[in-house]
């Protein structure tokens, strides 16, 4: 039994789209009096690791994140403040863009990241009580753990 659960763990990954290894970095994005930072790790063995933290005068919040092989292709796995995690699957992948979906959530459907050179733009939509809805960042690529002036 134990022998079999390792033997799962350390089975190769299978073939799946590329990841989009061009997330990897620490952004941040400075507005309005709140300070949101997100990390990406690097895409070594398969798996792309993501945190992010929004601190404001008001409230602290976070997520973990995840960007893995699923199925025939990649997923985004999202755990907002300790909530389950949701699955969304990625529906386009580019060089410098990534679309993932779920259109079973409630919100967002979609998680959308567009990367132009030092410059990352983020974006949840979809909608919520019949309304369309949709939030933005605009990142930009700093050394691991800098923070807002």
């Amino acid at each position: 039994m134990l022998l079999a659960m390792f033997a799962s763990v350390l089975a190769p990954i299978p073939a799946a789209s590329p990841l989009p290894s061009w997330l990897a970095g620490y952004w941040i994005e400075c507005s309005a009096g709140r300070e949101t930072a997100e990390s990406w790790s690097d895409a070594r063995g398969g798996v792309m690791l993501g945190a992010s933290k929004t601190v404001s005068v008001k409230r602290t919040s976070w997520e973990y994140s995840r960007i893995a092989p699923s199925g025939d292709g990649i997923s985004f796995f999202a755990d907002p403040s300790g909530q389950a995690s949701t699955e969304f699957k990625a529906i386009e992948l580019s060089e410098r863009r990534v679309v993932f979906e779920n259109r079973g959530h409630d919100f967002p459907q979609r998680v959308i990241y567009q990367r132009d050179a030092d410059r990352l733009d983020a974006r949840i939509e979809g909608e919520m009580g019949g309304q369309a809805k949709a939030i933005e960042w605009h990142y930009r690529l700093r050394p691991i753990n800098s923070t807002c002036p």
